[in-house]
């Protein structure tokens, strides 16, 4: 998340304005420990100070949440702003949270390695119903600089054609992926569970059953290797990384580095930041990163283009295929478009499925104007369904404040509130992958 608004000449002007007020202290990491921050402001000073490099998140009416330490909070003070304390960013850590397994952090979160081992486990213990890909490289490993392929899974009863990369194979397909802006760390925790429920749960649960017997369930868990690394660095003050790691661009430091790969796919790809530093930061050009290359390539390689060319051409009542993209925080399921603030042409078949996963999770069902507050471009969930027809949305997942908000929220809040209120959810997706415009 991050505030976005007015015209790209005002973005431009407003952001070169702040910018030159701050020098480079803004793009500087805090020495002190980061807090939200709720920040009095219009939508044009949010705008502004987004582009100067400020991590500026969705806030209540007539205002926004600045993530940083006391310094971040001088600086706002300094330009004329009155910053206010909202809640931690950091939650409380159990006592066990230093005696914790290999592959964890912050007091139970997996990291990158342990999610490509989970994978490799759930294939090689249900070969029947499980097959792990690489799908592609992250910015690192392009670079030769470690980094890791982006591991998909797929999921069914396993029949001839299941499981490739095929857009013409029999079954319906629901593709969920995670952790694409790598700070937001409970959707990680999700997919896994995800992938459990269904892998473990084929042989007694009738529902697990009857899903893997009729859909091809693709998984992406971490769709951003690198810059989940760099939190899990952290250990437990996880960093608030957000983008990838291509730190090739405007001489960033710290958490600003990289390219925010929810504003870098090709569709209606160019109404974000052009500041390097920005947490919104949408690249040199469309598609310009490997793992948004990966994942559109996926996307492709599965899904038939079922939707036309035009923002007004609707996906056809026969299309088949549902898609989710997780993210935190909001509890929202954002439903097309994002890129402008009309809505798409298949809203009222959007909001009727989009009521059936609220059904389970109670989130709000809207727009980004309706949920967010703001427009966003370039995004995996537009892409999919823009340019394939796919019936697709975003979860929000979690509250903006308290143990289980923001984007760290504590471990535990996993089982005790994300997986139960959403399970359902996603069982509901994957029922709705045969006709998700029929709902």
């Amino acid at each position: 998340m991050a505030s976005r608004s007015l015209s790209r000449l005002a973005l431009v002007a407003a952001g070169t304005l702040l910018a030159s007020l701050l020098g480079s202290s803004a793009t500087a990491q805090p020495a002190d420990t980061p807090v939200f921050w709720r920040v009095p402001a219009t939508a044009a000073q949010a705008a502004a100070l987004t582009n100067a490099g400020f991590d500026v998140e969705e806030g209540d009416a007539g205002s926004v949440y600045v993530v940083g330490g006391k310094a971040v909070a001088a600086q706002l003070q300094g330009l004329g702003y009155r910053p206010s304390f909202y809640d931690t960013v950091y939650k409380e850590l159990p006592a066990q949270a230093n005696s914790l397994a290999a592959d964890t952090f912050y007091g139970g979160y997996r990291t990158v390695t342990a999610h490509e081992a989970h994978l490799t486990s759930v294939a090689a213990a249900h070969p029947d119903l499980a097959t792990k890909l690489a799908i592609g490289q992250s910015w690192k490993k392009q670079q030769g600089q470690g980094g890791h392929d982006i591991q998909a899974i797929c999921l069914t009863k396993k029949q001839t054609g299941d499981c490739t990369l095929s857009t013409t194979s029999k079954k319906p397909k629901f593709f969920l992926m995670a952790q694409i802006h790598a700070r937001e760390l409970s959707t990680g925790e999700l997919a896994w569970r995800w992938i459990d429920y269904l892998a473990d749960g084929y042989a007694t649960d009738a529902t697990a059953k009857s899903i893997l017997d009729t859909t091809e369930v693709w998984v992406v868990p971490i769709s951003n290797p690198d810059g989940v690394d760099i939190v899990a660095s952290g250990g437990n003050s996880p960093k608030l990384q957000r983008k990838n790691a291509n730190n090739t661009r405007g001489g960033c430091s710290g958490t600003n580095i990289g390219i925010d790969l929810n504003r870098n796919s090709t569709f209606k790809w160019g109404g974000d930041s052009n500041s390097p530093c920005a947490e919104t930061y949408q690249g040199a050009s469309a598609g310009s990163e490997p793992e948004v290359k990966a994942l559109e390539t996926l996307a492709r390689s599965i899904f038939p283009d079922q939707r036309g060319t035009g923002n007004n051409d609707p996906a056809p009542t026969s299309a088949k295929g549902t898609m989710i993209t997780l993210h935190s925080y909001g509890n929202d399921i954002i439903i097309p478009w994002g890129f402008t603030q009309a809505t798409s042409p298949n809203d009222a078949q959007y909001r009727k499925l989009g009521a059936k996963y609220a059904a389970s999770n109670g989130y709000l069902v809207g727009t980004n104007e309706e949920t967010v507050g703001y427009d966003t471009s370039g995004t995996t969930d537009d892409f999919t369904y823009g340019e394939l027809g796919v019936a697709s949305v975003t979860f929000e997942v979690g509250g903006s404040s308290g143990t289980c908000g923001g984007f760290l929220p504590r471990y535990t809040c996993v089982d005790s509130t994300f997986w139960p209120k959403n399970k359902g959810a996603l069982i509901t997706a994957a029922k709705a992958a045969a006709a998700p415009y029929q709902q």
